[in-house]
């Protein structure tokens, strides 16, 4: 059970009180939410090199890591008045409020919402309507090494900077790695993803038997560079994010010197805070080096030209033999659904390789929910099992369906509280 004890903290001349301080957020090491909160104080400058003056959906771990996890948008409406906000239009056209950190105390009262992640969007709220930061992830299919997403990593810096741009490296936190640009806010959403698609197109064709821009994951090998994560509703975990791992890793920033030897799991809440007490912050210099998307943008065109996007007839023909598992609330019934389907096909299952399972998390109202498809490319077409009823079917949007059947659509969609 949860302490319902308080204790209060004095940050950057602030008062910041932390609620239920001895919560334990990582079972197994035992961390708390109040070492939550201290490691972020202690790393604050760098944290907020990257997430500072950015618009940022809270994503909430009130029970720790085990428990679900949900995405807020809006800030709450219960927040002090040195909370500053910044107003987002979405695809929808429904608009929110977003929590915007500029200093530590502002940062440690996120903390204490449940945030272990920092999610932010790659604008400022100065002008959220021009991207001042091109993201890319390098997100490697099951059964890829580490050394060839570094090796991807390096093509990546290669091809910025080919195109006039710097390159700043940082782990993911698990399994893959991002580069982020700084970037003049010159240009709209819709020009810098295809920039970033552009740019995803050249590191494929530059290092074709390790990297790919496929779209569709069922068609994708070796390290995929993820270019959507440029579109306008998208966040990403910023720099010395804490990721939901029991080592507690952290989304590292290096330099470019570090990146060929460096091990994601080397990068711990603990591990980071001495790094920076010894030295600097390997993003020191990010604001400095802003660059102009012209090159990338005409790359971008030139492989199009040559490759252009085929046009659609239709709902889209999947090019493998795909079936759907499960769709769940949470990955763990997900997977024990995936169990109960293996039971059943014996012979199938040794036939399938790493990246013939498709595991994706999908975002829901406003949480996450899993889905988990089979490529049966690997499997003789004659051994190939029929779509079967999914293993669990779980529907995210019910609870909506259900309230627009009866007319009853609310204005914003609330979560029922929690005791972060």
């Amino acid at each position: 059970m949860a302490s319902s004890s308080k204790e209060v903290l004095e940050v950057a001349g602030r008062e910041v009180t932390v609620t239920n301080p001895d919560k334990v957020y990582f079972p197994k090491s035992g961390r708390t939410k109040l070492d939550v909160v201290r490691y972020y104080i202690a790393v604050a400058d760098g944290a907020l090199r990257g997430a500072g003056g950015r618009p940022m959906a809270l994503k909430r771990y009130v029970n720790g890591i085990e428990g679900e996890a949900f995405f807020q948008k809006r800030a709450p409406e219960k927040r002090p008045d040195w909370i500053e906000t910044a107003q987002l239009r979405y695809p929808s056209g429904r608009t929110a409020e977003e929590v915007v950190l500029r200093d530590a105390a502002q940062l440690a009262w996120v903390v204490n919402l449940g945030c272990l992640e920092l999610h932010t969007h790659s604008v400022l709220a100065e002008d959220v309507d021009h991207p001042d930061e091109l993201r890319i992830d390098l997100d490697p299919v099951p059964g890829v090494p580490w050394s060839q997403v570094v090796d991807v990593a390096l093509v990546a810096r290669d091809v910025l900077a080919d195109h006039g741009l710097i390159g700043w490296p940082k782990t993911s936190g698990s399994r893959g790695f991002h580069v982020y640009a700084r970037i003049h806010p010159n240009w709209t959403f819709a020009e810098v993803r295809r920039a970033a698609e552009g740019f995803a197109r050249e590191v494929a064709r530059r290092a074709p038997e390790i990297a790919t821009g496929a779209w569709w994951k069922e068609e994708r090998h070796g390290v995929f560079v993820d270019y959507n994560q440029n579109a306008k509703d998208h966040t990403t975990a910023s720099g010395y994010s804490v990721r939901p791992s029991e080592e507690a890793r952290v989304s590292m920033p290096l330099t470019w010197d570090e990146v060929p030897g460096c091990d994601p799991a080397a990068y711990t809440m603990e591990s980071v805070q001495d790094r920076l007490e010894t030295g600097t912050d390997a993003w020191a210099g990010i604001e400095d080096s802003r660059g102009d998307l012209t090159a990338l943008l005409e790359l971008a065109a030139t492989h199009r030209k040559q490759a252009p996007a085929k046009k659609g007839t239709g709902r889209r023909a999947p090019s493998m033999p795909l079936i759907e598992i499960a769709r769940a609330a949470t990955k763990d019934e997900a997977l024990e659904g995936l169990e109960r389907w293996k039971a059943r096909h014996p012979a199938v299952w040794p036939l399938l390789e790493p990246a013939d399972v498709l595991v994706d998390s999908m975002r829901g109202i406003n949480s996450l929910w899993t889905r988990i498809r089979l490529n049966l490319v690997h499997v003789p077409e004659a051994d190939r099992p029929a779509q079967e009823p999914l293993e669990v079917d779980y529907d995210p949007f019910a609870k909506w369906k259900e309230l627009q059947a009866r007319g009853e659509i609310p204005a914003r969609w609330r979560r029922p509280a929690d005791d972060a």
